[in-house]
């Protein structure tokens, strides 16, 4: 998005404008302008300029049904005059402003500060130096050499902090380059519908060029702006540009205007692709953006350094991920409180700062006052002004072996090994079929007690088959013989089924000899298209004779009205609109059904309520999804109102009843039974009837028969947890929640309502972790409001990819068993690291501290303590955080958001470790000499040689260290 990019992108168009302006019949300012109207005045302006929309194909040197011809050059030539549909990502940071961020940290500064100060002060010999008089502590004489030596120990300071900074910085650019691979990883999975020369085709976002017709349905995020051709019942979410949450009709004649970044929420239709890439509403609001950004990088600037995971939040750069990006940066970092390790983790790194802090002052102040006393108390030595270089520089010795303390104490190892260990689970778990968007996501999931699942398509296979029908009186409990069937019946319900159902949808021959034949689009639509072929006859005549273009009117199926229907014009001028939905829901609107002759006969409420209990219940608890199929012809005058819903979809004659199965996914049963034995509850939510969705509860494991548990049904649920004046309770929810298994025939906001009531409830002594798969449009504030979000990556929409934290590219839920596993061996490779670190702060800390006040220097020096520092926590953190996870940790109950980060086992074995570690480096400091016939290193004078003594120490302790680690 920088400015830069911009800027040439426009200057290149606008050079080629002038010499190629011709070729087209309207320029990319034209039609940049025209989209920049709403409603209304935009038809009055395609009106005046252009004539219609399809005076603006004819421009544009398309073809409403036929598309663009996609030939390369002609593909190539509008990429060129109009640009392509890419946003030009934000330059990513350099190598260099991420040392220079490295550097802002606190202890590094001082360090460098002290390290600075030690070096001058080697260099400065003070005219007192031979004075004999000065100090006591001077002791033996220094060989000449050693004196030079002196600057040596600031300079490897110095070279200390430049490696960790060094280290960090390398740290945050890697995981900044894997975020771009992953985002555009993301970005090439997106597909959109085009017709191109005739032929509907999925190319990827980026491909598509000013001027493509592209077909837009239920769930899809328009990649690009355009004109609405034809469709029906389009219902567009602008909020994400308006900020309008109601959605907007769009039509031809009233608001023909699609844009960019925006949500279809029903209907479907075709576009004409006006604006792409950079010029696209959604494009235009980034480039404005990337101008603004850089004040607001300053400003988010230390919000990020809290925590570089979430900051770099990715971001899908395209400019079809919504207009709102950077609303949705603010939101998204606001949207996830810190994720729950990372929260224990900084309080944690806090409390121990405070810790060192307090031990390196009372470390400094100990040998300030020792050395004071004991040079001008008990020696009773003047303070000579000659001296007082030399004083300088002891009290610099000692705030140096303060500060060596306070860095020990400090464990910068900590995020360096969350975000090392965080990174690692991501790269591997896409292995495993997650892609990760938000990093911290991949953690929560460890600590889940609860994931609410949806039915189609997760827990099934979302392949639709067609096992039995009602037809003509008679319930076939396989697919029945087509000459069994009236010819009559036969051709109402090939077209019913033909006409009333996307034409989208179709079902296309297998890729591999022997496979099964592949189906596109809806799958509910694909299994009675595949009924239709089952019956020996064929639907594509029928949609050839009455396409698309023709069809006089269509209901598309939403949540709310759970059926579909479309109205055709019959050649006798009078109107016949064929039904589908849910059974329950069509039953009720139905006066007559089609008998085995073929013949409409009446159909009162007692016989629906005998075929409920004949056929449909039977069906459902087969685990089957019934769709009944029905029609109804309308006079030709007076024209029917086709607004009225109510009045139109009624007095429906009943062609027949099917039974639709979904085959539960031969893997699920096991994967549910992994999360029982980890201590997670599945439950199921979904829009089917009652008796299918416990039917395929019980198939799954969900539910073992004989348990105490609920299956309610949306309407049940809601009346059970609102109050008289109809407003939920959250008492209300606590006393469903915990034996609910199955929750059917739920709306959207049911599933959302459930999900918050687990997670707000206070019932159980943990707060509730909650994870939730989804794929619809409707699902969106469901996956946004749960702890971890799934969404599908081959089912689901774009809208539920956006709302969700982890997409599973297969969209199987033991995938999701794969994520529980990461997540806890994220949690647990942290803790081992914890645990081999502050045994090490630990002991060092007190050897500093002690040997200090006792010996006025510290065995360990600064330098010593901070190669340990950096050696043990990079690679440290790097093999214990990429362990990879067994199956044994799914074997345990999830650990609760407030259960602490070191348990009391940790506490043992740290301090165990540092009990041990401590007494054998206290008796090699004290009688250490004796043992190996060597000089003692303690009390040695200022700029002294090092001691055999010290190194001995040293040594063992690094070497504890080691064997603590493995």
């Amino acid at each position: 998005m920088g400015d830069m990019t911009n800027s040439d992108f426009y200057s290149k168009n606008q050079r080629n404008e002038s010499s190629h302006g011709g070729e087209f019949g309207c320029t990319m300012e034209e039609l940049r302008s025209l989209m920049e109207l709403r409603g209304t005045e935009a038809v009055v302006k395609i009106k005046e300029t252009y004539g219609d929309t399809e005076a603006i194909c004819r421009r544009l040197k398309t073809s409403p049904v036929e598309g663009l011809p996609g030939t390369a050059p002609d593909l190539e030539k509008r990429k060129q005059i109009f640009g392509q549909n890419f946003i030009p990502p934000k330059k990513p940071k350099t190598f260099l402003q991420l040392v220079w961020e490295a550097l802002q940290d606190v202890t590094l500064i001082i360090l460098e500060i002290a390290a600075i100060i030690s070096l001058g002060l080697s260099f400065y010999h003070p005219p007192g130096e031979g004075n004999e008089g000065c100090a006591t502590a001077q002791g033996g004489a220094e060989d000449e050499g050693e004196a030079e030596a002196g600057w040596i120990e600031g300079a490897a300071i110095l070279l200390s902090v430049i490696c960790v900074v060094l280290v960090t910085a390398f740290n945050d650019w890697s995981k900044e380059k894997q975020f771009r691979g992953l985002q555009s990883r993301i970005e090439q999975e997106q597909k959109f519908t085009v017709v191109r020369a005739g032929q509907v085709v999925q190319i990827p976002v980026a491909e598509i060029v000013v001027g493509d017709i592209a077909q837009v349905k239920y769930g899809d995020l328009l990649p690009a702006d355009g004109l609405f051709i034809q469709g029906n019942d389009l219902k567009i979410d602008e909020s994400s540009l308006t900020g309008e949450s109601d959605q907007v009709r769009k039509s031809v004649d009233k608001d023909p205007m699609l844009l960019s970044g925006t949500h279809v929420m029903e209907g479907s239709g075709r576009m004409l692709v006006t604006a792409v890439g950079v010029n696209s509403q959604t494009g235009i609001i980034f480039t404005l953006l990337g101008a603004g950004g850089e004040e607001e990088e300053k400003k988010d600037k230390k919000a990020k350094q809290q925590d570089g995971a979430a900051a770099m939040e990715m971001q899908p750069l395209k400019s079809a991920e919504g207009g709102d990006a950077d609303d949705r940066k603010k939101a998204s970092m606001h949207k996830k409180e810190k994720s729950v390790l990372q929260g224990k983790l900084t309080k944690l790194a806090v409390q121990i700062g405070k810790a060192g802090l307090v031990m390196s002052a009372i470390t400094v102040i100990i040998l300030v006052l020792y050395f004071t006393v004991d040079t001008f108390v008990v020696n009773k030595k003047p303070w000579l002004p000659e001296c007082t270089p030399v004083y300088v520089q002891y009290f610099v010795k000692f705030f140096i072996i303060g500060v060596t303390v306070l860095v020990v104490a400090v464990p910068e190892g900590l995020p360096l090994a969350v975000t090392i260990s965080l990174a690692y689970s991501v790269k591997k778990m896409m292995k495993d079929n997650n892609l990760v968007r938000h990093l911290d996501a991949c953690e929560t999931m460890g600590n889940a007690t609860a994931i609410c699942s949806d039915k189609t398509g997760t827990l099934t296979t979302n392949r639709m088959t067609v096992v039995q029908a009602y037809v003509g009186d008679v319930h076939y409990k396989e697919i029945p013989d087509p000459s069994s069937i009236n010819t009559k019946t036969m051709e109402l319900l090939v077209n019913a089924i033909a006409i009333n159902s996307a034409y989208t949808t179709k079902i296309l021959p297998p890729e591999k000899e022997g496979a099964l034949p592949r189906q596109v689009g809806n799958k509910t639509e694909c299994g009675l298209l595949g009924f239709v072929l089952d019956l020996k006859q064929d639907y594509e005549p029928v949609r050839s004779q009455m396409p698309e273009e023709k069809l006089y009117k269509v209901y598309t199926f939403n949540s709310v009205r759970k059926s579909m229907s479309t109205v055709i014009k019959l050649p006798d001028e009078s109107f016949r609109m064929y039904s589908k939905g849910a059974s329950e829901i069509v039953l009720k609107k139905c006066c007559k059904i089609l008998n085995g002759a073929g013949e409409p006969r009446v159909f009162r409420p007692r016989d629906r309520d005998e075929m409920v209990k004949k056929v449909i219940e039977p069906m459902a608890c087969d685990g089957l999804r019934t769709i009944c199929v029905a029609y109804r012809d309308f006079p030709s005058s007076p024209e029917p109102d086709w607004d009225n819903e109510n009045d139109i979809l009624n007095e429906l004659t009943c062609i027949c009843v099917v039974g639709i199965e979904d085959p539960v996914r031969p893997e699920v049963p096991e994967a549910i039974r992994k999360c029982q034995r980890a201590g997670i509850t599945v439950r199921m939510v979904t829009g089917d009837n009652i008796n299918t969705a416990r039917a395929i509860a019980i198939k799954c494991g969900i539910i073992h028969p004989g348990e105490d548990f609920l299956c309610l049904e949306g309407k049940e649920f809601n009346r059970r947890i609102r109050n008289e004046k109809g407003e939920i309770e959250q008492e209300r929810i606590d006393k469903i929640w915990p034996k609910l298994r199955v929750l059917a025939r739920s709306s959207p906001t049911d599933k959302h309502t459930l999900v918050k009531g687990i997670i707000d409830s206070t019932h159980t002594e943990q707060r509730q972790v909650v994870a939730v798969t989804g794929d619809g449009t409707n699902d969106g504030p469901a996956l946004k409001k749960a702890d971890v979000g799934f969404a599908m990556g081959i089912a689901g929409t774009d809208v539920a990819k956006e709302a969700s934290d982890i997409i599973l590219t297969d969209d199987n839920f033991s995938s999701i068993v794969k994520a529980v596993m990461w997540g806890r061996n994220v949690y647990d490779s942290i803790s081992k690291f914890l645990q081999f670190q502050l045994t090490v702060n630990v002991v060092a800390v007190i050897v500093a501290f002690t040997g200090a006040c006792i010996t006025q220097d510290s065995p360990l020096k600064a330098v010593q303590m901070l190669w340990v520092n950096l050696i043990m926590d990079t690679f440290a953190s790097l093999a214990l955080a990429t362990e990879p996870p067994t199956e044994t940790l799914l074997l345990r109950k999830p650990y609760g958001r407030n259960k602490p980060l070191i348990s009391r086992t940790m506490m043992k074995n740290i301090l165990g470790h540092a009990v041990y570690q401590l007494a054998l480096i206290f008796t090699l400091l004290f009688v250490g000499e004796k043992m190996f016939q060597i000089d003692s290193g303690r009390n040695a004078p200022l700029h002294s040689p090092p001691s055999e003594h010290y190194t001995i120490i040293f040594n063992t302790f690094v070497m504890m260290q080691l064997f603590n680690e493995i």
